[in-house]
């Protein structure tokens, strides 16, 4: 499926008095468990990325459709293959998405920016260090999760606590895992399930607890034996998602740090993901990610973007 405008070409003006860059805007769709990224090389792009264009690209019936866009350029840095920026559906920037890094990394090693399995991306979290070990899936190191930072300044060196949002109390457990978690045990999967997101959502990613806001994971341990919960995530600036890698290692760390064992299985409404959770709090995160499709922005929706600021 491609969405092709045709050359762009034309001759208006930028703001400036300059003549605007008319290049076609070509990217992918792709997605790991439902959760859904266009991917785009910076390159291509013939203006900024602000945060009213990436809302307008994001756009459910009047742009692309996605959960947030992923930015690839050169790195700054030697030893890197590239610079992964990520930017949610409300034009906000994300330190990290686990899911959106697997969509990139697969995505990177089929454009040939690398034939290596084992490789390094910047990202604005620090280093992730992907291991390719199939056409559509990898294993990738996150680094070392923290219950301590910045994004929960006031909290204990455990990280746990307790806020009132939805006319009830949570119990809570911060993780940092290159963006801020608030993950919450739920009794059950029954409970897990009857929770309203959309409703007590917002108000725990804007609680004063948390400055910069916050993810939110709420997740149950399943029956059956072994470590496997299932998690529902409220991702910070979109909402509800089918799945979010970063939210579902939040739910197992804080699922390891109660007790339970790693590897964690973690069972969301796009699929499985498994996290293996270290003594001193390192995460490995393994999942798919497959593309969806290929396109070019047409010249109608570039003058838009254009024209907005």
């Amino acid at each position: 499926m491609d969405m092709v405008g045709g050359a762009l070409v034309g001759g208006s003006a930028a703001p400036d008095g300059g003549a605007l860059d008319w290049r076609p805007v070509e990217f992918e769709k792709w997605h790991a468990l439902g959760n859904d990224y266009v991917i785009v090389e910076a390159a291509e792009l013939p203006f900024e990325l602000t945060a009213a264009r990436i809302q307008a690209i994001c756009a459910s019936h009047t742009g692309v459709s996605a959960d947030g866009i992923l930015l690839l350029s050169e790195p700054e840095q030697s030893g890197y293959v590239a610079r992964l920026r990520i930017f949610n559906p409300d034009g906000s920037e994300a330190e990290l998405s686990g899911n959106g890094a697997r969509e990139a990394v697969m995505y990177l090693r089929r454009h040939q920016w690398t034939d290596a399995d084992s490789f390094a991306i910047e990202t604005a979290a620090g280093a992730i260090r992907p291991q390719i070990t199939s056409d559509s899936e990898c294993t990738v190191d996150m680094g070392r999760a923290h219950v301590r930072s910045a994004g929960y300044p006031s909290g204990h060196d455990d990280g746990r606590g307790e806020l009132v949002a939805g006319g009830r109390s949570w119990r809570f457990q911060h993780v940092q895992v290159g963006n801020p978690q608030c993950a919450i045990r739920i009794q059950d999967e029954d409970e897990l399930e009857s929770l309203d997101l959309q409703a007590v959502g917002p108000e725990i990613e804007h609680h004063e607890l948390f400055p910069n806001r916050t993810n939110v994971s709420w997740f149950a341990e399943l029956d059956g034996g072994g470590s496997r919960i299932k998690a529902r995530i409220f991702e910070r600036g979109a909402g509800e998602t089918s799945a979010s890698g970063t939210g579902a290692t939040g739910a197992a760390v804080a699922y390891v740090l109660d007790g339970g064992r790693s590897p964690v299985t973690v069972v969301l409404d796009g699929g499985e993901l498994e996290v293996e959770v270290s003594a001193d709090l390192g995460i490995r995160l393994t999942g798919w990610a497959v593309p969806v499709y290929r396109g070019t922005l047409a010249e109608t929706f570039i003058e838009e973007l254009h024209a907005t600021k």
